[in-house]
Order: structure tokens, then C-alpha cells, then sequence
């Protein structure tokens, strides 16, 4: 449940607490979501409840109700971490991220690491945002494996096979898109395409580059990140395009 405050009289919580707790709702978790609006995660036996609940919150001056519905994934991180995950207007799929809201994007990424299936993931951003370092953030905070294909973390990475232990359930598959596509041999591009088809989740950092030198396309893609130290950087590959060697080298 959120809703928007117009007055923020003394009581106005509290009388609201008590308006759920006289409809057997309790409160999972509540905190504020940007400005003067207040979001809630609640819990009740009986959807009646829930239905009474939105007709009296709609006849209080004070507030406006603005939605009252199953959490989904950026309801639940709004109210943990006071704010919604800025989306893309135009491409639903797009989530976009500055630095300063790491927490919130390894808690994002985090989630879509649980699933277990076919997810990929496509990550976008400039050399030293923390691209590579959220990513294992977020495969600790979900008890996954993770696995890099390619990288440039500490040195550069470009496997040709794996291991008997990192295949199966329960790894996190990474894949730098510019090492993969444009630095390493065939056998290492045999490699992820046989990691692509496996029934887990990948992760390509620079997927525009990926795309662009592969067989690959956006609809591919579950989800693209945006990743960038504020909100005015513009990421772009000029430096790929001319031939510059180390643009993700941290």
C-alpha cells in the first residue's frame, strides 16, 4: 500500500496503525518512498479486509491513496531502501542506476539471481562504476556461485572451458561483452555460446557490444542495467571503436 500525504498532521500514522490493526492487517514494512509519500508491505487472512481498507483510506482528506496491490519486486526495494527503481520510459526492461544507490542495485540484482532458469541479464556502463563488483555483491547476497567467462576485475579473464563443479544449479554466469566479442579466440566465444543455452543465469557486461559482434540480439535480453556516476554520464564505446585496449580495466 502506498499513499501520498497532503497533510502531515501529528497522529496521522498512528491513526492509520490503528485502522489496520481494527482490520486484522498487520505491517510487515513501512518506510518513506520519495517526497511526501509513505509506503507500506501488509499482510491479512482475508482479502475483505484489504477491500474495506482501500474504501476508507479513499475517504480521508488528509491522504491520497495511490496503489493498493501484490508487491512486486520494486514495490518490495522501494520500501526497504525509500525510493523506486527509476525505469526506462519507452523499454519497461531498462532499470537505471547511479552510483551512490549501489546497496539498492546489488539488493535488485540480487533478486534476479534467485531465479533458477534461464535469465540474462545485460549490464551497461563506463570503466570503474562498480559493474563487475555489484554483480559478486549481489551473488553472495543470493547464495549463488558466480563464475566469470570474461573479465577484467584483476587481470584479464578468457576461460575455454569449464569445470565439472561450475556447471549446474546454483552459479552465476559473467560475461564481459568486449573481451568475449573482440579480444578472445574462437574457442573462448565456443565457450559462451554453449554457457548461453544452459538453464541459468548469465550476465553480459557491455551487451550493446556483445550484440553488436555476435549473433545475439537485445530480445534476448530479461533485463538491461544502467550503471552510471550520476545521472548526466553518458556511456558510450568510443573508446572500443578506435581501438583503445584497457577501457574496462579497474
Amino acid at each position: 500500500m502506498e499513499y501520498e500525504i497532503h497533510e502531515n498532521r501529528p497522529g496521522l500514522l498512528g491513526d492509520i496503525s490503528s485502522l489496520l490493526g481494527m482490520l486484522s492487517i498487520n505491517i510487515v514494512t513501512i518506510n518513506g518512498v520519495e517526497n511526501s509519500r509513505r509506503g507500506m508491505l501488509i499482510r491479512s487472512r482475508q482479502d475483505d479486509s484489504v477491500v474495506r481498507l482501500r474504501s476508507i483510506m479513499e475517504t480521508i482528506d488528509t491522504i491520497t491513496l495511490r496503489k493498493i496491490r501484490e508487491p512486486r519486486l520494486r514495490d518490495r526495494l522501494a520500501v526497504m531502501h525509500g525510493r523506486y527503481i527509476e525505469r526506462d520510459a519507452d523499454d519497461k526492461k531498462t532499470f537505471r542506476f547511479v552510483r551512490d544507490e549501489l546497496g539498492l542495485l546489488v539488493d535488485f540484482i540480487a533478486e534476479l539471481f534467485k531465479k533458477d532458469r534461464h535469465y540474462l541479464v545485460g549490464i551497461r556502463g563506463m570503466p570503474r562504476v562498480g559493474k563487475t563488483e555489484s554483480l559478486v555483491a549481489a551473488s553472495v547476497c543470493a547464495n549463488k556461485r558466480w563464475t566469470f567467462i570474461s573479465s577484467t576485475l584483476l587481470r584479464q579473464t578468457v576461460r575455454s572451458h569449464l569445470g565439472e563443479d561450475e556447471k549446474g544449479e546454483g552459479h552465476i554466469y559473467i560475461i564481459d561483452g568486449i573481451v568475449s566479442m573482440m579480444r578472445a579466440p574462437q574457442k573462448h566465444r565456443d565457450l559462451v555460446d554453449q554457457v548461453m543455452k544452459l538453464p541459468s543465469v548469465k550476465v553480459v557486461e557491455h551487451p550493446d557490444i556483445f550484440i553488436r559482434e555476435s549473433h545475439y540480439t537485445i530480445q534476448d535480453f530479461d533485463c538491461i542495467i544502467e550503471l552510471r556516476n550520476d545521472e548526466s554520464q553518458v556511456i558510450t564505446y568510443d573508446v572500443v571503436d578506435s581501438g583503445f585496449s584497457s577501457f574496462d580495466i579497474s
